[in-house]
Parts: structure tokens; sequence; C-alpha cells
């Protein structure tokens, strides 16, 4: 049985069992900030878990892609080392919202691995948690597993419930016993049962986790029992494909092993058992996933740890003798496996190879100078019989070659040698914890309401007469009135307010009474389904059961609804001119402008920005009326429908149609196309890798913007004396005269470099046959001392250089080395040896290296160290 089809014998059968089939959520979890990546399949669940979600379905199923490799779950550096860990994995999984529990679980389990799957009854085993009675009697006396197949797991961990066999989704909230089924290999393989001291060997290896959420617990430790038991499993798909494909490690099922081929074929290594190989295909799926779901290669977060992932990749393959780029040339072959699961994966084919490209080039840039710094150090080593590299040389890969820390750990382990993690620490201490993101998951807060759902009404009504009110909260605690001068949040049961949400801010207005004013500062969700009103009485008393009249700004509604539906314009629009690459990573709507956060890996040209603009415009004149409807989330989709890839949906959705614009979207819209007026791109810049941001407007704003400018220009034709239609030629001509004066300033200035090294050459002096300069310049900027450097070395031959100069307290240094020198000195290595006595660093390559500092006082002594310093080298 393929990987394929037993992924999808798993979905089929749930779904034959009353579950519905959910499709996997995005790597980057939504609205979740105490996860770095999605790591179970439980985390598109967690909401609903909590209570804060509720769904159409009590039972569901999916296939869910995941990834374990920043944060507390981390694997990273055990790809390649062993048989069945992975930065990127599937997990299969069943789930009940209080549908069913502990009995209806493991029937269902035993069932499709027994006859679904057809393994033998008597390879596997079970284990229960040990207070668990329930679940080993339905074990046991139920389906029949004997007594000596099914293990009672206690607390193995200082307490009670600190147990492999009991789980906790943190310090508080849901919890409870599981019950877990492994699978024997055989006694040709080492290992014991779980709870023996042998349970870490291979002989017997879990394949499915059933997680049965019992009790609530707060943060005194005590237990309640839940009024709804929840049920949540995961088996992972590699590893249950091995068991059922009569092999012992997940890299030998057929996808793993199409993948190795193809990391063999691009590698020119022929030999598929290297563990290299294995890295390249576990990493392939990771990093290409990632991207699919909007990550790009970074310094920070999640990015960070994807450009990690990438890079072992990539000297993996640098180590099988690949010195070119050649990671991305293994895209189509995972779209080919594994596409036909994830559609999603043919659409971004490209974007994925490019961006791929992109780092591998960057990284092949500096890895071959990196490694050689490294295996020299390690080679030192091993002569000296030493087995820890220095923390500071594993910074220093890190900070000039990009050489994260277990990269480089990763090569030492190859040589049975430690890095001194501690020494690295303290320099790379803020930057390791923006690659380590919580991997805990925390209680969200919410105010306590039992009432009735928010009804909202604003899509058609600005102001409601008939308002109830049904809680008042002061400082979070609820209360029953609320006086004048009093600040709180307010819950009706019918509102034409919108609730900050997708982006759009909320609402502004008034709740009113005859005898009452409070005025909304803002409007937000306090449940999923049930709207806050944020604001201050300032007139009379409100209080809990009282009708009052709510009443929206209607200025600013209207500004909103324009902001809003031209940014569903111009996302079609990016789309046209830029490609289908595009995808939303964030937006803010709001009265004066809107904010749009996309992918897309270079700066847009002017040609670009106006062609959107244009297509926009277009819309706006056409002025069509938008349409909302109400479909299937699944329909939605399969008619073209625009969805973010980090948005979460429910069954039914709102299909928007703004002009030939269709998204999904919640939020508030224009009645037609032309209540937007004019739409104007103020900027647009880049925000992180491969991330760029414009910030547009519309109606007035845009209006006055326009007028600016045009104010702007008349008032610098007005200073160059020109007409405003002379302007650009003026402007032309002036460019002219500047190119004019710089070409005098350049011979100028190369008059005085040849003048300055005739000075400097004075100063030379012979070490051993070497022409060695250490000296200042005055008032020389950089492109000064790079000249002459490049003159001096033309001169001298043979010869290390060394100039710095001085501005405030800004040291700026560059060191050359001529070529017939290089295998004894590194320009680099000289420039880091300086820098680092006035307080700075260096970097560069080995024959041109540049520095800097903040301590010019130590200048004098470091340019005098030179020589001390050249003559121990040599």
């Amino acid at each position: 049985m393929k990987t394929a089809d037993i992924r999808e014998k798993f979905l089929k059968f749930f779904e034959s069992k009353g579950h519905t089939i959910v499709r996997s959520s995005s790597l980057v979890p939504s609205n979740d900030p105490t996860l770095m990546f999605t790591n179970s399949g439980m985390v598109q669940f967690k909401d609903v878990f909590l209570g804060l979600d509720r769904r159409s379905y009590t039972c569901a199923t999916t296939a869910q892609r995941s990834v374990r490799a920043g944060g507390k779950h981390n694997d990273l550096e055990n790809v390649g080392y062993t048989a069945r860990h992975h930065t990127f994995f599937e997990m299969l999984g069943n789930f009940s919202f209080g549908a069913y529990f502990k009995r209806e679980a493991i029937q269902y389990a035993w069932e499709l691995l027994t006859t679904g799957y057809g393994l033998p009854k008597d390879k596997l085993l079970v284990t229960v948690y040990k207070e668990d009675d329930e679940a080993y009697d339905i074990w046991a006396k139920e389906v029949g597993v004997p007594s000596e197949r099914i293990i009672r797991i206690g607390d193995n961990k200082g307490s009670r419930y600190a147990s492999d066999n009991f789980w906790q989704m943190g310090d508080t909230g849901p919890c409870g016993p599981c019950t877990e089924i492994f699978f024997d290999h055989g006694p040709e393989f080492w290992g014991g049962p779980p709870g023996s001291l042998e349970e870490d060997g291979d002989r017997y290896i879990e394949i499915w986790n059933l997680v049965f959420m019992q009790f609530n617990r707060d943060d005194r430790g005590k237990m309640t029992t839940l009024p709804k038991p929840c049920v949540d499993t995961g088996m992972g798909l590699e590893r249950i494909t091995a068991v059922l494909q009569h092999v012992h490690s997940n890299y030998h099922i057929d996808l793993f092993q199409k993948l190795i081929k193809a990391a063999g074929r691009e590698t020119g290594v022929c030999d598929l058992k290297m563990n290299s190989l294995k890295v390249i295909a576990d990493h392939l799926r990771a990093c290409t996933f990632l991207v699919v779901d909007g990550v790009i290669p970074g310094n920070e977060g999640r990015s960070y740890v994807l450009r990690r992932i990438i890079r072992r990749a990539v000297r993996h393959g640098y180590k099988l003798g690949c010195k070119t780029p050649f990671f991305y040339k293994l895209v189509p072959d995972l779209v080919d496996e594994m596409g036909s699961a994830y559609p999603e994966l043919f659409d971004a084919q490209q974007r994925v190879k490019e961006i791929l490209k992109k780092e591998e080039t960057r990284f092949y840039e500096t890895i071959e100078s990196g490694m050689e710094i490294l295996d020299g150090a390690l080679v030192d080593l091993q002569k000296r019989g030493l087995t820890t590299l220095d923390g500071g040389l594993a910074f220093k890969l890190h900070d000039t070659y990009g050489f994260s820390l277990d990269l480089t750990a990763d090569v030492c382990r190859e040589r049975q040698i430690t890095v001194d993690e501690r020494s690295f620490d303290d320099s790379m201490a803020r930057q390791r914890d923006q690659a380590r993101a919580a991997g805990k998951f925390k209680m969200i807060s919410a105010l306590e309401y039992n009432g009735v759902k928010t009804e909202f009404l604003g899509y058609d009504i600005l102001l409601f007469e008939d308002a109830k009110v049904t809680a008042l909260y002061i400082d979070d605690v609820a209360v029953e009135t609320m006086s004048a001068g009093q600040c709180g949040i307010v819950v009706l049961d019918r509102t034409p307010f919108y609730a900050e949400s997708g982006g759009q801010i909320g609402d502004k207005g008034l709740l009113i009474s005859n005898e009452m004013h409070f005025d909304v500062g803002e409007t937000r969700k306090i449940l999923p389904d049930v709207f806050g009103h944020y604001g201050t009485v300032t007139l009379g008393v409100l209080k809990v059961g009282q009708k009052i009249r709510a009443k929206i700004d209607r200025e600013r509604r209207a500004s909103i609804a324009r902001n809003h539906s031209a940014t569903h314009l111009m996302h079609k629009a990016l789309k046209e001119v830029l490609g289908s690459h595009v995808q939303q990573k964030g937006s803010l709507i709001d009265a004066e402008k809107m904010r749009f956060d996309f992918v897309h890996n270079r700066p847009m040209t002017a040609h670009e920005i106006q062609r959107v603009e244009q297509i926009v415009n277009d819309e706006v004149l056409a002025n069509n009326a938008t349409r909302a409807m109400i479909m299937s989330f699944d329909n939605a989709v399969k008619s073209g429908v625009t969805a973010l890839f980090d948005e979460k949906y429910g069954d039914e959705v709102r299909v928007l149609e703004v002009g030939t614009s269709r998204e999904l979207c919640g939020g508030i819209h224009v009645s037609r196309t032309g209540d937007i007026g004019l739409f104007k791109i103020v900027t647009e810049v880049g925000v992180a890798s491969g991330i760029r941001r414009i910030e547009a407007i519309t109606g007035g704003s845009a209006l006055h913007f326009v007028q600016k400018l045009d104010e702007q220009m008349r008032e610098a034709a007005t200073t160059l004396k020109v007409a405003p239609a002379e302007l650009k030629q003026r402007i032309f001509q002036m460019q002219d005269q500047v190119k004019s004066l710089e070409k005098v300033v350049s011979k100028f200035k190369s008059h005085l470099v040849l003048h300055k090294s005739n000075e400097l050459l004075k100063q030379v002096v012979d070490v051993n046959g070497i022409h060695v300069l250490a000296a200042s310049l005055d008032d020389a900027d950089d492109k000064t001392l790079r000249e002459t450097m490049d003159n001096l070395k033309n001169r001298l031959k043979t010869a290390v250089i060394v100039l710095a100069t001085v501005e405030g307290s800004k040291v700026s240094l560059i060191a050359g080395v001529t070529a017939n020198v290089i295998d004894k000195i590194k320009a680099s290595e000289l420039v880091n040896f300086v820098a680092q006595q006035v307080g700075g660093k260096g970097w560069g390559r080995s024959e041109m290296a540049r520095g800097g500092g903040t301590e010019p006082i130590h200048l004098s002594k470091a340019l005098a160290s030179v020589q001390d310093w050249l003559t121990a080298r040599q």
C-alpha cells in the first residue's frame, strides 16, 4: 500500500464513521502566538477544545501537515541520524468534541489497524495511564487485548499526573489520560516494551496516541471533570507507512525513496544509503511547504528557522560534492509525489523554486570560506586531541558566513566534536531568542460571558433602535450598572457595530437612551461570536437589561468601507500585474488609509505601481454594484474565490464580489465601486525578506494627497524658475551639471590618493620579505580608503596593509593582502584583530576585508600591534 493510499484510507474510514474530513491547516498557526509552527493535528482545533470556538460538526478527521524545527518541539538536529525524526511530517488524526469518548476512540483505532490496514493483532500492544481503569477494561474486556500486552504507565516525572500517558495542554486547562498503541518489529531488533529500561530501543515503536481530554485543571491543581469530554488522536503517516510497507526506517517508504533518488540525481551520488540524501529529502518537504504557506527565509522567527533548514540541506549537498545550487531543482519531484494530496503545490511550484534558488545562491557565496575555516579548526583540534570547538569561532561562522549553530554542530558531530555553546550563547542570545518561540499552550484569557451571542446587523443598518444590554464589564469584572465617568465594556444582543476582525478596525459611535450616553471608542470580539463595545458613560447610568439605540459613526464607517473595498481590488490587481505568487500577509484597514502586506521578492517598479492604480481606478469608474453571498467553503474555493492561507474559516463563508474581485470576507464594504472615489498608492516598501508593504488611500484623502503633490510641484517649478511642464527637463539639466562637477572632484581625489600613497610609502617596513604598512589617514572617506589600498597593493607587489580613518567616535578600517601571501595571511583575520582592539569587529574576504569600531583612543596602539601580530603568524 502506497503512502497516498494509506492517507486516503485513514480519512475515508473515519468519514464512514460520521467524521467530517477537515483540510490541513497552514503550517503557520492562525492567530496563535504561542506556537512557532503547527506541530500536531489538534492545533487548528485548539479553540474548540478550550470552548472559545464552535464548529458545525462534532467529529473531525484530518491529515495535518506539521513541522517540528523550532521552539520546544525541535527535531532538526536529529534528522539524518535516526530512522524516524523529521522536520516535516503528516499527522493523521480523529477528533471528538463531546460526541464520543474512550470506548469509540479505542474501538475505531483497533478496527482500522487490524481490519482496515490488516495488521496482525499479536504485533500490537498498548499502554494506558496507571489510574485509567476505564481504558484498561475497554482494551481487555471489550477489544480482547491480552493483559500481558496492556501496560500501565505511572507517574515517572516526579509528581502526580506527570506521566508520558497523561496529556495536558498547559499548566492549567484541559488534560487527561492517553492510551498509546505500539507495533512490535520483532526480536531481531533491540529494545524492550514501553515502561522498561530498554524502551528506547527500536523493537517497539509507538504508532498511535489517543488522548482523552477528561479534566480541567485550575491554577491550584484541582481537577474537575469536563461536562463534554473530548478525544484528540495522532498517528504519524510516515510511521504507519513504514509498518505497512514492512520497512524499519521511515526513509525506506515509497515517498522518501523517490525523493532520495531525486536528491542523488541532482548531487551525482549513486549510493542512496548516504545519510546526507535523507537530510536533503526531509528538508525539501519542510522548506517547500513552509514557502507555500507564506514563510520566507530571513533572520527572525519562522523565517530564520526556514533559512536554517535550507542551509542545512545545502551543506549536506556541498558535503556530497555539489558546489552549485541544486536543492531548488528537487521541487518538481516533490510536487509530483505529493501534489495530488496538496494541490496548492502546483500553483506555488515556480515561486518555491525561485525563493529556494535565491537562498541557495546566497549561501553558496559564503559556504566555501566558512567550511574552509571550520575544517581547519576541526583538523587543528583533532591534532591536539581536543573535542570542543570554541564558541567564539562558532559565532564568527554564524555572523560572517551564515552558519547557524546547529549547522556548525552538525559538521562537528561528524568528527566527534562538540561546540562550546555557553560562550556562543553570550554573543548569540538575542538571535537565538528570535529563532526559538515558546512551544507551550497557554490558556486564552476571556471575559466570563454566558449570555446569548451577538447578532450583527451592520451590513445593512447603521442605527438600530432596539438593542438590549446583555452584560457590562468594568476592569474585566461583570457588573450590573455603569455610571457617568466610568469606562468599560458593553455587550448587546444585537448591534450594527462591526467588531475589529480580518484587518478591518472596529466601529466607533454612540449607545444612547433618553437619559444615558455611552461613547464607543472601539469594538472588539470578546468571544468568537460576542461583540464588546469599549468606551465611557458620559451621561446617566447604563444597566444590564436596558434597551438602547446603537448608532455608529457614519462618516468614519464610509471611509473604512472605501479603503476595505479598494484593498480587495488592489489585491486582485497585484496578482494580475506581479503574478499569482502574490499572497496577502496581513492588512490594516482604518478610516485614514489601508495597509497591505504581501509576498513579493523585489520592489515594485514605478510602472507596476501605475498599472495597479490604473486597474483599480478603472474598476472604480465602472461603478459596479458589490454583492455578498453565503455558501459552503468548499464550493467557494472550487469557484475560484480567493482565501487567505492563515485565516480560519467555518463551513459556511461570506463571498464578496467587488468589481471583478471575489474574496472570502466578513468585513464592511461600499455598495458600488464608484463609492471609492479615487484610489492612490502612497508608499511601497519592504518590511521583511520577501515581504512588501503598500499603503494606499481613497476618496477625499486621495484627492487631498494629489492636490498636495500638485502644490509641491508648482512650488518647485517656481523655485527653479520654469513652468511646471518644464520641471522634469530642468531637473535633468541640473543632474548633468552635478555629474560634471563630480568628475572634477573625482579627478582631484585621484591626485589626492596618489599623494597620500606617496606619503604612506615612507612608513612601510619589511617583515621577513613582506612589505607591511599600518597607518591612519585623516579625513578619508570609504572610497578614498579603498582606492588608496588598491594603489599601494599595486605598487608594493608583496604586501600586508591596514588603513584606518576616524570620524567622530567611529573608526573605519580596511585590510588588504596581495595574492602571493594569502596562503599565509588572511585580510579578514588581520582586520578583525585590529578592529577588536578599537571596540568592533571585522568582516570580508581573504584578500580584502573591512572593519570598524567605536574606540578611536586605542587606534594608534592597535595599528602598532600589526607588525608583532604578523611576525607571530610567520
